[in-house]
């Protein structure tokens, strides 16, 4: 699948990648204030709350949302249920540089899950652009110095990580599927919603076990309070909305090169929070990671 990508599209999957390294950051600075999953259970439930007036008319019996609950309550369990409880439990072992840069195999898994499961043919220029991307995160992982990337060793995080990305393709490539009414998806807020309302249930669930298993207590205060704000608000419902459109526009196998942007924002905001100047592989990375969602967009 090859398209041409518009300043627009662009836009709306470069939004999104900035989001979630955001959200990892904050990921990791709540390790020790609240449990993972606990901690994606809230983000979505403030989600919904948030939703709910925009679009609280899809729950309606004649929306058409109840005839495909089981699509939805995939979609949610995909990407909101799994996708984030696994990213939030990585982070508990990794740090947000190297939870991003594992999750930048996305363009690999997006590929094979398009191949394996809903017979979509895997161009060259594909291969090439995922080849110079992951180059470009490779770059970022060995700060400049590829003998550095064969010190790598994957730690729990990492692992939970990679199940982490598989579950995103997976949701990634179901939401082009339109098989229910158009009704659904005309509002970006009901379709979102439509997903949070399983996602949250699923997550729930998952939170409950993680209590039973016996999880840290709850740490309040303002700065939590904060935080489960910005990861509710920002990488949940704007950016869930602009990668729902630009996946539309420009395909799965397209937006999953742009989620190679995440390791080199996340580097940028570590460098801005923690005090690390930024260093010329940053740059070198970028145009990498550029020049890869280039060649997999272009066309034949």
């Amino acid at each position: 699948m090859t398209t041409r990508l518009s300043p627009k599209t662009v836009f709306l999957l470069t939004l999104p990648p900035l989001l979630w390294a955001g959200n990892a950051i904050v990921g990791r600075l709540l390790h020790d204030m609240l449990p993972p999953v606990l901690l994606n259970f809230l983000r979505w439930g403030i989600a919904f709350l948030i939703l709910l007036p925009l679009a609280g008319p899809v729950f309606r019996r004649e929306a058409g949302l109840w005839q495909h609950w089981k699509t939805y309550a995939m979609l949610g369990l995909l990407g909101i249920g799994m996708y984030n409880a696994l990213q939030y439990m990585a982070l508990q072992s990794s740090t947000p540089i190297n939870v991003t840069l594992v999750a930048s195999g996305m363009p690999v898994w997006m590929m094979l899950t398009g191949w394996l499961f809903f017979d979509v043919p895997v161009s060259r220029k594909q291969v090439a652009g995922a080849v110079l991307s992951i180059a470009g995160v490779l770059l970022v992982l060995a700060r400049g110095e590829w003998r550095h990337v064969l010190e790598l060793r994957l730690v729990a995080g990492d692992l939970f990580m990679i199940l982490a990305t598989i579950a995103w393709s997976l949701y990634s490539w179901m939401l082009l599927r339109t098989k229910e009414p158009a009704g659904v998806r005309a509002n970006w807020a009901s379709f979102l919603l439509a997903q949070v309302a399983f996602g949250v249930l699923w997550s729930g669930g998952f939170a409950l076990g993680e209590q039973a298993l016996g999880a840290i207590p709850v740490q309040w205060s303002w700065t939590l309070a904060a935080a489960l704000a910005y990861v509710a608000v920002g990488p949940a419902v704007i950016a869930f909305r602009c990668w729902g459109a630009g996946v539309q526009a420009a395909g799965p196998s397209v937006g999953a090169f742009f989620v190679n942007l995440t390791p080199l924002f996340t580097a940028v905001l570590s460098a801005a929070f923690l005090g690390e100047a930024p260093h010329g592989y940053h740059a070198a990375a970028f145009a990498l990671i550029v020049g890869g969602i280039l060649v997999s967009a272009s066309r034949r």
